[in-house]
């Protein structure tokens, strides 16, 4: 009974709101003027999107117009050196940037290069953040000076490391034979066995420090007294960073795998600087080719099917990653829930 009062109270009151004209009362037209929860939401947050609209343009005019232009020219054949001859060609760049003789060695360099890159930064980082959270003295200098590689220029790195690495008047190789390793001097960025672990020592080098100070931040939220008691309890410090420490870096490891998988995969100024690609083509890969295609060859319409083909590759690796760990998490979730 008492619902059936409500709603005829409720019923009164819409009919209440509008007059014999037709025109909304106050009641009405104040919950009008409100508008749906959608511009609400604009009204009330609308200087956070003004103050944000600025760098979205930026990123726009950056990222999103090259990339959608460089899709649309792999499907053109545009050539600077024959600008009769462009116009739509469909599939045909990239039928020609696959067949190239060079293509799936570069495609093998990029990933050696990548996988080399990344698991250095992730073994030397981490080593450096478990370093640099113990409690010494002097740890703030030694930070500060763990940091110096990343804020090095990409130039000013791979020109210090060339002259480091130089087979003939280079420091790595008078140390190396003042310690009686070598007896020759080693050209190492001459030497196709030896360029690509070059280039990739230099590239983990610069780069480890991101992942250092990214693992301090998480290590200095550990609760030190969970790591006591493991102690207490026998654990030794293998197996506290193993059932206590790493896990709880699982996180931040992703980020910093993905991130950083897109930017070595991409990467093109240490290997260029340092090597051009070379010898013998033995550091050259995906990114490269694409700058002799474009810039050498003015090949501009295959140049971009073979970076197509670079960004289809990082989604599907990004992809498969992705599944591999939600895979791996649904096992854990049920063998946790059958032991529960």
């Amino acid at each position: 009974m008492a619902h059936f009062h409500d709603s005829i109270r409720r019923r009164d009151s819409e009919y209440k709101s509008v007059d014999s004209a037709g025109a909304l009362q106050p009641a009405a037209a104040a919950r009008s003027r409100r508008g749906t929860p959608v511009m609400r939401f604009l009204k009330r947050h609308w200087i956070s999107y003004l103050f944000v609209l600025p760098a979205v343009v930026f990123l726009v005019g950056l990222l999103l117009i090259p990339i959608v232009n460089v899709i649309v020219d792999s499907f053109f054949n545009v050539n600077l050196l024959r600008p009769d001859a462009n116009g739509f060609v469909g599939l045909d760049n990239f039928v020609r940037a696959v067949s190239e003789p060079l293509f799936w060695s570069n495609v093998w360099n990029g990933v050696v290069w990548t996988v080399g890159s990344v698991f250095g930064e992730f073994v030397v980082g981490l080593a450096t953040a478990l370093l640099l959270n113990q409690q010494v003295r002097g740890r703030a200098l030694f930070r500060a000076i763990m940091i110096t590689p990343w804020v090095v220029p990409i130039v000013v790195a791979a020109m210090t490391w060339s002259w480091i690495l130089n087979g003939e008047y280079g420091i790595l190789n008078a140390i190396l034979r003042e310690l009686g390793i070598i007896s020759d001097n080693v050209s190492w960025l001459g030497n196709k066995w030896t360029a690509m672990l070059a280039v990739i020592n230099t590239n983990v080098w610069r780069s480890f420090p991101f992942w250092t100070l990214s693992y301090l931040a998480v290590l200095q939220t550990i609760d030190r007294a969970e790591l006591e008691a493991a102690e207490l309890d026998g654990a030794n410090a293998l197996q506290r960073l193993w059932y206590i420490v790493l896990p709880k870096l699982k996180g931040i490891t992703l980020i910093l795998s993905i991130l950083n998988v897109i930017w070595v995969f991409n990467n093109f100024d240490f290997i260029w600087l340092m090597t051009q690609g070379g010898p013998l083509n033995a550091t050259e890969t995906l990114a490269i080719q694409t700058y002799l295609l474009a810039f050498e060859q003015y090949r501009f319409g295959e140049a971009s099917a073979v970076a197509v083909i670079m960004l289809l590759m990082l989604l599907v690796a990004i992809g498969l990653y992705f599944y591999i760990q939600r895979r791996r998490a649904r096992r854990i979730d049920a063998y946790t829930a059958n032991k529960g």
